[in-house]
């Protein structure tokens, strides 16, 4: 049994990153897998509820922002693609992971660059975590509505931009990325008071 791991959000500087686990069912294949940023929006959710009714065993696990400005992006999102391995009910015989890093497992992994184009079961979970970080921003656009999230998903867009610059900074935002790091080194070094 094979664990296709792919992770979303890695870029943005607002939010977690989010990680998808999915053991897919050979005897149901489902057509149209491919990595989830060539796919439109709505392709992918459709595709996300048919990977969740007929796949073996799926799981999705995020790294909060604290724990990405605490560990590094790197690691928290290896950290939420170890999570989402151990959220299967299914232990898998070997993990195939996208990219070029390997999250700390207790079974057999290999790293597949550009994996989330090539395995299905890599773009499953693509597809997974993707559609999960993304109805997440559009929670985040309804508790926050100075904040296009539902747009520009938590990304260094000039909107978002011009929209921190405007209301400041959110308990969501990452600080440990810039410019926000660097905003927020000159605040200090103005000597204002910072939150």
């Amino acid at each position: 049994m094979l664990a296709g791991v792919d992770e979303a959000g890695r870029g943005p500087l607002a939010g977690p990153v989010m990680a998808a686990a999915v053991i897919l069912n050979p005897l149901q294949p489902i057509m149209g897998l491919a990595d989830s940023k060539t796919l439109s929006a709505d392709k992918r959710e459709m595709l996300a509820g048919l990977i969740k009714r007929h796949a073996l065993s799926w799981a999705i696990a995020s790294a909060s922002v604290e724990e990405i400005d605490t560990l590094n992006i790197l690691q928290a999102t290896l950290l939420a693609m170890q999570r989402a391995v151990g959220g299967l009910h299914l232990q898998p015989d070997e993990v195939w992971v996208d990219g070029n890093r390997l999250p700390k497992l207790t079974m057999p992994a290999q790293a597949i660059v550009k994996g989330d184009s090539k395995i299905p079961a890599i773009s499953a979970a693509s597809i997974l975590a993707k559609v999960e970080r993304d109805q997440l921003m559009d929670v985040y656009h309804s508790s926050y509505p100075d904040f296009a999230f539902h747009q520009h998903k938590g990304y260094g867009t000039a909107r978002h931009l011009a929209e921190i610059s405007q209301f400041g900074f959110l308990d969501i935002h990452r600080k440990s990325f810039n410019p926000l790091k660097t905003w927020l080194l000159r605040q200090k070094m103005a000597g204002r008071q910072i939150d």
